[in-house]
């Protein structure tokens, strides 16, 4: 059902054709591409199971960030036919592209980041229609399951920096709990090691092309907890510099979207 309501929404809105709807491609549930370039990676999730919540919808895209890593594809996504979510993989990080509620009667101008022609483009505003909360209930608060990291037992999507899902020994700065929720001991510590040396070429091994990824992928967990200036009048000294460091780079507003 949620596969052919995707089909009927990238066709008959989107302008892509049928042919362009690749199912159980190397095992991922949908590869939309054109012309041999493969643009998106979606999982398609049972009916009631994505929410919009930022560790739920980390979560429902791990499959499809390890069959992306495999065919080298940047942008990935995932849908349960009402809720649609979808981002770019930059360093290991996700960066929103779309936030959607498919059971709306007007479609959203969002769609154009999905579409034929806002698909490769790349663009710092997230096209959300919906919020994304950073909350974590506890009814709903999962273990990990799958491929952990050995010295932290984590998944991927607990770390800022996770270049290669099916590498554990590329993931750097743990930065959330099993749970989902972000680690209010360890954010502060990863944005301080993070930034102590941060005008290198390299920072711990990770690109200097990567940091803004990075960067923006802890600054909205450390939004999310209230802890970043102004709001918090008493903030630690790692985020008054990761609020000068985002300013500086342009990476303020992309970063204070939660």
């Amino acid at each position: 059902m949620a596969e052919a309501i995707i089909e009927d929404l990238f066709t008959g809105v989107l302008e892509w054709s049928v042919g362009d709807m690749m199912y159980q491609l190397e095992y991922a549930d949908i590869v939309v591409s054109r012309n041999l370039l493969k643009y998106l990676i979606i999982e398609v999730k049972r009916p009631g199971t994505l929410f919009p919540r930022r560790a739920a919808l980390e979560q429902a895209v791990t499959q499809a960030r390890r069959y992306a890593d495999a065919q080298k594809i940047r942008k990935i996504a995932a849908t349960d036919g009402r809720y649609f979510y979808a981002a770019d993989l930059i360093a290991g990080a996700l960066i929103d592209r779309v936030m959607l509620d498919l059971s709306v009667s007007q479609p959203s101008e969002a769609l154009w980041h999905l579409s034929l022609y806002g698909i490769h483009r790349d663009d710092p505003r997230c096209g959300a229609e919906i919020p994304i909360t950073d909350d974590v209930p506890a009814q709903t608060a999962a273990l990990p399951e799958g491929l952990l990291h050995p010295k932290y037992a984590l998944p991927a999507e607990c770390f800022a920096y996770a270049p290669d899902i099916n590498r554990p020994s590329s993931w750097k700065l743990p930065y959330r709990l099993a749970d989902g929720r972000v680690d209010t001991k360890r954010l502060p510590k990863a944005i301080q090691s993070l930034l102590s040396t941060y005008r290198g070429a390299k920072v711990g091994g990770i690109p200097e092309s990567d940091l803004p990824a990075v960067l923006v992928r802890l600054a909205r967990a450390a939004f999310a907890e209230g802890r970043m200036p102004p709001e918090a009048s008493a903030s630690a000294p790692a985020y008054q510099l990761l609020l000068q460091v985002l300013e500086q780079r342009g990476l303020l507003e992309q970063a204070a979207h939660t």
